[in-house]
């Protein structure tokens, strides 16, 4: 089994949390990013017995204020993979939301695919961020999600879909040799890890626990043959593992129907 380098950035993160040991218990190694040293003893632990290695770092992302700033980082850690995981939380206002969810992700994007050794880049975003209706979504599931954007989430959503979509056109310009990676869940609960309805949902409203998202994150970083693509995510009847394999097999991507698509 080739071992990995993931940079996790907002490695404090609930989705993150789960994320990691699932990562270590591969054998790779995690740089795990956080804000304030005041985690750091916590997120360690989640390194105890396990085989891969876990360093955390402590940096501020609402700082990275330029993709040379972002490339630094990656210099220093030296990953094949990076997670974005991170987010203001809708802590700050939008000036804070802009700073992390749209500039600071794009920033590690542009740096991401101007790094060879980097071939795999994986954003958690949310299943509504997109601008077209999806033809497989019901008018009833679109006008909830223009809803949510525009009168629920606006600030979130101009930050979330920027990034997306940067994320999608670098990793297309970048070719064959990197995957950027989308993944989008439904409403986040704290319920066990279950099974899961992947792809292109049936629907946009939903909740998804974030252990499952995390279990969906660790199998598509381990897939062999991922290609860019948006990947939604819902609690449903699928086990994750068959889920990201049909996902991977048959190249599904939510991407269709968006006007960068």
């Amino acid at each position: 089994m080739t071992s990995h380098h993931v940079l996790l950035l907002g490695g404090n993160g609930k989705v993150a949390q789960y994320l990691t040991p699932l990562l270590l218990k591969r054998s790779w190694k995690v740089t795990s990013i956080i804000r304030s040293q005041d985690q750091v003893q916590s997120l360690k632990k989640l390194g105890d017995n396990q085989p891969g290695k876990l360093d955390v770092l402590v940096r501020s992302l609402e700082e990275v204020k330029s993709d040379s700033q972002a490339k630094s980082l990656i210099d220093e850690v030296k990953p094949d993979y990076i997670v974005w995981s991170a987010g203001a939380g809708g802590k700050g206002g939008p000036k804070r939301t802009f700073a992390i969810d749209r500039d600071a992700a794009i920033h590690f994007i542009n740096a991401a695919v101007s790094t060879p050794s980097v071939t795999k880049f994986l954003m958690v975003s949310y299943i509504m961020s997109r601008k077209e209706k999806p033809s497989w979504w019901s008018d009833e599931s679109w006008n909830a999600t223009l809803d949510t954007n525009q009168n629920v989430l606006p600030t979130y959503y101009k930050a979330k879909i920027a990034a997306d979509e940067a994320l999608h056109t670098a990793a297309k310009k970048r070719g064959s040799d990197f995957a950027g990676i989308n993944l989008r869940p439904g409403t986040l609960t704290m319920e066990p890890a279950g099974k899961v309805e992947l792809g292109k949902t049936k629907k946009a409203k939903g909740n998804v626990s974030r252990e499952s998202v995390a279990k969906v994150a660790d199998l598509l970083l381990a897939a062999e043959g991922l290609k860019t693509s948006w990947i939604d995510l819902l609690d449903g009847e699928d086990e994750p593992a068959e889920a990201v394999k049909k996902v991977v097999d048959e190249g599904i991507d939510a991407t269709e129907g968006e006007p960068f698509f």
